[in-house]
């Protein structure tokens, strides 16, 4: 069975994974984390994590969705031209990729969200100077899917987990997730 490859980086957002590496594991869908190197990975909330793999040294062929986190800065990865790569090599029409918070940012830096309905955790005021965003594809939403892309704003992580377990066709029990 292919992979859900979790990208894990510096100051990533434990929670916003919490209900979809949860509803990953009832699905019995396997996970490979990649960071950027191989060093161990803090999480904003202080969680270190070991990386499985590196984001140079993953295998596309056994992997079929793409997981990321947001995090408190996107800015602060800016400059990671290797990252972008590294979505855009694995992100073809038939990877399932799941955004949250602020990592739509680097789906669109990576030329992803061209043409595609998108939410995110940044100011709608503040996408148009960002410079990467087509800004008349955003969703006041909180989660969206535009084919095999989803994207969401880090309130909706128990939605945006169910969202990604649905396209993955996982069997897992949603009554679980339910929102009063």
């Amino acid at each position: 069975m292919k992979k859900t490859a979790v990208l894990l980086y510096p100051q990533f957002s434990e929670y916003e994974l919490s209900v979809a590496l949860l509803i990953l594991m009832q699905g019995n869908k396997p996970i490979v984390t990649v960071g950027l190197n191989d060093q161990p990975i803090k999480g904003e909330s202080g969680l270190t994590c070991f990386p499985d793999t590196t984001i140079h040294d993953v295998c596309k062929h056994e992997i079929d969705s793409l997981l990321i986190p947001g995090c408190m800065d996107i800015g602060t990865l800016i400059h990671e031209q290797d990252l972008f790569n590294f979505i855009k090599y694995v992100g073809t029409e038939q990877t399932i990729i799941a955004s949250i918070s602020s990592s739509p940012y680097l789906l669109a830096r990576a030329g992803l969200l061209k043409g595609r309905k998108y939410t995110v955790g940044l100011p709608f005021e503040k996408l148009g100077e960002i410079g990467v965003f087509e800004t008349e594809n955003y969703s006041e939403r909180v989660v969206v899917q535009d084919g095999n892309i989803i994207t969401a704003r880090g309130s909706g992580f128990i939605r945006f987990g169910v969202c990604l377990g649905k396209a993955l066709k996982l069997d897992f029990d949603e009554n679980w997730y339910l929102e009063d």
